[in-house]
């Protein structure tokens, strides 16, 4: 069948395998050559993609919960949107989440995933007590950071190349109320947006969306969104501190033409945008879907993009490049006319795991649709980003080479070495592990 990820490209024809419970997995698995793991596909290129695909959706029940502790056991094919239903009502929310919670808990250890809490949370792996984990040779091995550290961490932002993860147990943070008290401040440009951030680093989520086409004085305009989990005297009496209101949604019917996204109407847009914000400090009280997951409330948004389709370009510098390394980047980016309307700017922490993406320091994600001359573009960020020490991100990776994946990330060969050591017939392979030589 015709499969494809986030972004919608590449298509590609490929065998489609499930399960369900651990004696499913392991003949499935002994049955193959080649697969990966993927669950809801919401990674942008081919991560998760391959000749053969082993899908995690059926392997998707809770299977323990500690009230009192805040542990939840589950399967690898459980939500994060599952989650959140299930357990914020009850005063329980995920310790860190990306900017959707259409991913599952599987997708979400393999890519290691981190949110606007990463410079006081770190990475999603931080809060895996233990997981299991089908080898190629069909032996499930129970890990943690203490317990076959190895395995753990090479899992962790491993995407998938180690083995197929059946189940985890994560330790959720308890909240007292649905809602986050925000605050949004508006920014003239890049230098002044950095101080903010560094001004914020009290604040546990704190995430800009920024114009990437702006240029001369007004480079890197920006609004922060910055917050907290509110607590239950911050809200009026009229609102039930843990009622999770289902929020509406509305879908993209059909795939934009082509035409339709251009410099002109991205610059528009980003024009539209951060004029419309009101200046100085805005607060407000909004629920956990509108802070966390805005896009999730616009099914199929992908096809904004059209049927060529559209990948995200996400970097991160360290802290100490961060400044000058933006201005070029965004310079690059303008001058190119390849804009995104969808570009988002985050502080990170400390640097964890063997090839996770987060370091200390700036990251940067823009959406771009595919285009001819779009790669070529990537081409040249990528050199600007590893002279400035810095590495892309590879769940939203489709075209990265193993010399620029090895620049990024100076534990690729460590990371090599471990996946022989699972893998040494190298039956989980995807596209990008390909391309990447790992």
């Amino acid at each position: 069948m015709k499969v494809s990820a986030w972004g919608n490209y590449p298509v590609v024809e490929a065998e489609v395998r499930e399960f369900a419970g651990v004696e499913e997995a392991r003949r499935k698995i002994g049955a193959a050559r080649r697969m990966i793991p993927q669950g809801l596909a919401r990674s942008y290129g081919d991560s998760a993609i391959g000749e053969a695909i082993l899908s995690t959706l059926k392997n998707n029940r809770v299977l323990a919960f500690d009230e009192r502790r805040g542990v939840v056991r589950v399967e690898s094919g459980v939500s994060l949107a599952e989650l959140v239903e299930i357990f914020a009502p009850r005063g329980w929310f995920l310790p860190t989440t990306p900017g959707t919670k259409f991913v599952t808990v599987g997708g979400a250890i393999a890519s290691d995933v981190h949110g606007k809490n990463h410079h006081v949370a770190g990475n999603f792996s931080r809060h895996v007590v233990e997981m299991d984990v089908a080898l190629a040779d069909g032996a499930v091995v129970t890990c943690s950071p203490e317990r076959e550290p190895n395995l753990f961490h090479a899992t962790a932002g491993g995407m998938g190349l180690t083995g197929v993860v059946l189940e985890a147990t994560i330790q959720l943070q308890p909240i007292e109320t649905v809602f986050i008290a925000q605050e949004t401040v508006k920014a003239a440009n890049l230098d002044e947006i950095m101080t903010i951030f560094e001004e914020s680093a009290s604040y546990s989520n704190s995430v800009a969306w920024i114009d990437c086409l702006a240029k001369g004085a007004s480079q890197g305009r920006s609004l922060m969104m910055r917050g907290e989990h509110a607590k239950r005297d911050e809200l009026p009496e009229r609102r039930d501190p843990l009622w999770l209101k289902e929020k509406g949604t509305i879908a993209v019917p059909f795939n934009f033409p082509g035409f339709a996204l251009n410099s002109l109407s991205i610059k528009l847009f980003n024009e539209l945008y951060y004029r419309k914000a009101p200046s100085g400090l805005d607060t407000s009280i909004v629920d956990l879907e509108t802070f966390y997951y805005p896009l999730d409330a616009v099914h199929r948004w992908n096809r904004i993009y059209g049927k060529r389709g559209f990948t995200q370009y996400q970097f991160v510098l360290p802290k100490s490049e961060s400044r000058e390394g933006l201005k070029k980047i965004l310079g690059r980016i303008a001058e190119s006319g390849q804009g995104s309307f969808l570009a988002v700017l985050k502080l990170c922490g400390k640097e964890t795991g063997l090839i996770s993406f987060p370091m200390e320091g700036y990251s940067l994600a823009l959406d771009f649709p595919i285009t001819r001359n779009l790669f070529p573009l990537l081409d040249e960020l990528d050199e600007m980003v590893h002279e400035r020490g810095g590495r892309i991100y590879l769940t939203k990776d489709v075209r990265l080479s193993a010399e620029s994946f090895d620049r990024g990330y100076p534990n690729a060969d460590l990371f090599r070495e471990l996946k022989r050591r699972y893998d040494p017939d190298g039956v989980f392979q995807s596209r990008q592990s390909k391309r990447l030589r790992i």
